[in-house]
């Protein structure tokens, strides 16, 4: 009877589990069928299950316009912005750390930085960019992105730290390393799961960001979420072409999670048991 009962209560766990499953899956796969369709296909209702698949909408959006550049400006800054964030945010974190004396102050000014509202500081970042000549250029969204990437940075490494003994510090330095040799060749080897999941997460934030690269772009810098938001045109939705873009902006991201899930997984469990 009790075996009976276990075997019920497994089924409904993976019913329950499966129906959770599709409740999210589903969306990314209608959107991955609608890339798949026509546009005439596209707006059916309802929808033909049976109809022909085809790469056409994928192949238009990287003819027609700027996709690509768009590409690979998102990525190019998404990638500067991550790693200057993690050079100087790595190290920002061990030296407060590491001071002598208490570092609450610096800690709660570097939270209270992180908690701005991103769209305060647009409008001053614009203008200031637009008299420096750097409207429409990655240095642009590249200092803008630092502006929340860098205190997110310092501030989710301070644990990652504060779990790694001083002792190892003052041992190095006893064996003749200076405080940098000491951060590149004993501390950072320890943290670099954490540095890992920092930087993934810094990544997605750059890749995914639309208020700063709406602003602060042009013809020449636009990233992949203004130009998906510009396939919206007066003649309507070209839904056939935004889901097959929207496709292809979601593939780096699954493929850069599967590829270091691993070290995502001990950076965000580093440090919660000492």
């Amino acid at each position: 009877m009790n075996q009976k009962l276990s075997t019920g209560k497994k089924i409904l766990i993976y019913i329950a589990l499966t129906i959770t499953c599709l409740f999210f899956l589903l969306p990314l796969f209608w959107i991955l069928r609608t890339s798949l369709v026509t546009k005439t296909q596209a707006y059916q209702m309802p929808p033909d299950l049976t109809a022909k698949l085809t790469f056409q909408n994928y192949i238009h959006i990287f003819q027609k316009g700027d996709y690509a550049r768009n590409f690979l400006n998102s990525a190019v800054v998404a990638l500067l912005a991550t790693g200057i964030s993690v050079a100087f945010g790595s190290m920002a974190s061990y030296w407060l750390t590491r001071k002598k004396g208490s570092s609450t102050k610096e800690r709660l000014i570097i939270l209270a930085i992180q908690m701005i509202p991103p769209i305060v500081l647009v409008v001053p970042f614009a203008s200031i960019m637009k008299k420096l000549f750097l409207d429409d250029t990655w240095v642009a969204l590249i200092l803008a992105y630092l502006s929340f990437t860098l205190p997110y940075v310092i501030w989710m490494l301070f644990s990652f730290f504060d779990g790694i003994p001083k002792e190892l510090d003052e041992a190095a330095q006893i064996d003749g390393c200076t405080k940098l040799q000491t951060y590149f060749r004993v501390v950072f080897p320890l943290v670099a799961p954490g540095l890992m999941a920092t930087a993934v997460y810094s990544f997605l934030v750059g890749w995914n960001e639309f208020m700063f690269a709406l602003v602060l772009t042009g013809n020449k810098t636009r990233t992949i979420p203004v130009a998906i938001a510009a396939l919206e045109t007066q003649a309507g939705i070209q839904i056939a072409e935004l889901c097959a873009a929207t496709i292809v902006a979601i593939l780096p991201v699954i493929l850069l999670s599967s590829f270091i899930k691993k070290y995502l997984i001990q950076g965000l469990t580093f440090g919660s048991i000492k």
